[in-house]
């Protein structure tokens, strides 16, 4: 998942909020320089990726992205999935996307002294572009990809994602609904069995 469904999957807990958040940019020991609330949004993002990486319904989404795109494939498949909850985010929550967007940057903000320096440079980008809510309209996610595609190691035709998603609209939305479900209730039973 990305940025946004690992926002959403954090609930109302602004430590678990900031460790979902920086988890990619935490590396081996670095993680001993958090405090436990962070931490524990660490270690849940870890489990939510490895959750939605072996979910069947993810992988068809990916196998289907995978052709063109390669290794890009479930990279591709995160944001089209934040697009979907973005679009939709009224059937799972009753505080509006717009708030729930700036209401993290604000967390991150108050917070900037303790991000790792990857966090501290993409979160300027993130709030002043507002890529939270930007993730429901197909020009912004148009502009994700674009950034996506400058900044990959190899040449990634992530900048063509938009097209492959428009031919499939109906699939990925129907798999991402599908998913999710799936995804509150694991989310769930992880917190409530204290596994982080």
């Amino acid at each position: 998942m990305n940025f946004l469904a690992h926002v959403y999957l954090s609930g109302n807990d602004e430590k678990l909020i900031i460790g979902n958040l920086i988890a990619d940019a935490v590396k081996g020991k670095q993680i001993e320089n958090f405090e436990e609330g962070i931490v524990k949004g660490i270690k849940l993002h870890r489990l939510i990726d490895t959750f939605t990486d072996n979910h069947e319904v993810f992988k068809q989404s990916a196998a289907r992205l995978e052709p063109v795109y390669k290794k890009y494939a479930v990279v591709i498949a995160d944001i089209f999935y934040d697009h979907f909850l973005a679009k939709d985010f009224h059937l799972y929550s009753n505080i509006s996307l717009s708030h729930t967007a700036h209401h993290t940057y604000s967390i991150l903000i108050r917070n900037y002294a303790i991000l790792p320096p990857r966090s501290k440079r993409m979160l300027p980008f993130m709030a002043t572009q507002n890529w939270l809510e930007g993730y429901a309209n197909l020009r912004d996610l148009q502009r994700v990809f674009n950034g996506m595609s400058r900044r990959a190691s190899f040449v990634s035709g992530m900048e063509n994602a938009i097209v492959d998603l428009k031919k499939d609209y109906n699939a990925f939305e129907s798999e991402f609904h599908l998913f999710f479900p799936d995804m509150i209730n694991y989310v769930k039973s992880v917190m409530a069995s204290g596994q982080i």
